[in-house]
């Protein structure tokens, strides 16, 4: 499936692309059934490239060759978004990262709880995916844990501007310094192949998940957990052939 422009913000923010193929996180629209719910979901059952996966020390490689990663986050975030299955938000156009030689514009980040990858089959109470497009429509994400900890101050602002209700946005006002606040000074990542961790689960995407952790007090992952009733994450996928560069 080629990922365009015009339908990068649903896939990455995991909407239906169908009017009436519904999923979630739980019952009969659960993860486990998502590749049968719409033959554009097939690739939630037959894909052998799906996110997320545990990162252990069997499947890892340590590679000279894994360059750091060049952001350039500059601008501001626009509004705060409760899709129906996770809080997102937006971000003005003009950051990016530099991957592979390659620009890849940050369009959105958006939380799960608990986390969708492990490392050394630890879920973290809270994980962060910043979503990246290229102008070929190529994905990078750059996923962020949370470990418990202090309340984190960056995360309070977006709680306190969250909606309630599906499908309603409100207007957020945050300058790039303050999203970016989030992020761990160290920058070393994991990196492999992957998927969407949400229907249609296109392969194809660029992880890189990163080795340093953010911090989350208790009361701020209940909230957040609360928000929805339930999880919102996809269950560790089989990883095949596949190896994590370190």
């Amino acid at each position: 499936m080629k990922i365009t422009k015009s339908l990068l913000l649903t896939l990455a923010c995991g909407s239906s692309l169908l009017a009436g193929s519904h999923w979630g996180y739980t019952g009969h629209e659960g993860p486990e059934h998502w590749g049968d719910l719409s033959p554009k979901y097939g690739m939630c059952k037959a894909g052998k490239s799906q996110s997320p996966i545990n990162i252990s020390k069997e499947v890892t490689i340590k590679t000279d060759g894994l360059k750091p990663i060049t952001f350039n986050y500059n601008t501001s975030a626009s509004e705060v978004i409760n899709n129906g299955h996770t809080i997102q938000v937006n971000i003005n156009e003009g950051s990016s990262i530099e991957l592979d030689g390659k620009r890849f514009d940050l369009k959105q980040f958006h939380f799960h709880t608990p986390s969708e990858n492990q490392i050394e089959g630890k879920n973290f109470p809270l994980e962060a995916h910043f979503v990246h497009a290229a102008q070929d429509g190529s994905l990078a994400v750059v996923a962020l844990m949370f470990e418990d900890g202090a309340e984190n101050k960056m995360l309070k602002k977006i709680w306190s501007k969250m909606p309630h209700k599906a499908g309603e946005s409100h207007v957020c006002k945050m300058s790039s310094d303050m999203f970016t606040s989030m992020m761990p000074k160290n920058k070393a990542y994991y990196r492999f192949n992957g998927s969407l961790t949400t229907p249609p689960c296109s392969e194809g995407v660029r992880w890189l998940v990163l080795k340093e952790y953010s911090h989350i007090s208790k009361a701020q992952t209940k909230e957040f957990l609360e928000l929805f009733h339930h999880a919102n994450n996809r269950p560790v996928q089989p990883i095949n052939a596949r190896k994590v560069m370190k």
